[in-house]
């Protein structure tokens, strides 16, 4: 049975990339097959073989299963925006239907674990009715959140894991990742949140260098979510 989780932010630029490639080269060293999807990305660069994103492609690399690009990201968009008003500057409408049906048909691949990144943080929306939380919630995964440690951090992570707990799924996990690294009373904050939060902390990643997912890797523990529920 695959082990398949929606992999969110407390904000843009949190640092679900960077944890979700760490969590997957874990994944991987235990032999496990792997599969990172991030099926809508806004912020591509023009290639000879298309639209690409670099997020987009760091998962692709990561993971053990090789799949083509177009299966990681199916919907690109150009503009580094949110992604429904870069959807509409290039006519498009997003929806949460076609996204789920697009991860649902990669997920036809073999493979024992699944991590979906999402864009933004949670309540990032798709269109005037639909948010991409739309997405974990028709597919009815648990969730995994980073938490970028900064000023804010406390209640950016609270008012995540209510939004969660409010759509009815369930916080498999939660990662600090450091991203102010002269961040005050950084311990502290992390403390906080742990006591507030029942999902297990699954790590603590610092400011990296180099910043890759095996040095990731070293800070992260994926026995929780392995864990057959």
């Amino acid at each position: 049975m695959k082990q398949i989780y929606f992999v969110t932010g407390t904000d843009t630029d949190a640092g679900k990339t960077l944890v979700a490639a760490g969590l997957l080269h874990k994944v991987n060293e235990s032999g496990l097959r792997t599969i990172g999807l991030k099926p809508l990305a806004a912020g591509c660069d023009e290639t000879p073989d298309g639209l690409r994103n670099a997020d987009a492609l760091i998962l692709q690399a990561t993971a053990s299963v090789k799949l083509a690009y177009e299966q990681v990201n199916p919907v690109a968009l150009r503009e580094p925006m949110a992604p429904h008003i870069a959807a509409l500057r290039e006519n498009r409408r997003l929806s949460s239907d076609r996204l789920v049906s697009f991860c649902r048909g990669t997920l036809m691949q073999p493979a024992d674990f699944v991590l979906i990144e999402g864009a933004g943080g949670w309540r990032v929306p798709l269109n005037p009715s639909e948010t991409l939380a739309r997405v974990p919630q028709q597919m009815q995964i648990p969730v995994v959140m980073v938490v970028g440690m900064k000023l804010g951090c406390i209640s950016h992570a609270l008012l995540t894991a209510e939004a969660i707990a409010r759509d009815g799924l369930t916080l498999a996990g939660w990662v600090a990742n450091v991203v102010d690294p002269d961040m005050p009373v950084l311990q502290e904050n992390i403390d906080t949140i742990r006591a507030s939060l029942r999902a297990p902390l699954l790590g603590v990643v610092p400011r990296l260098e180099p910043c890759t997912p095996a040095a990731a890797a070293e800070y992260l523990d994926v026995e929780p979510l392995l864990t057959k529920k």
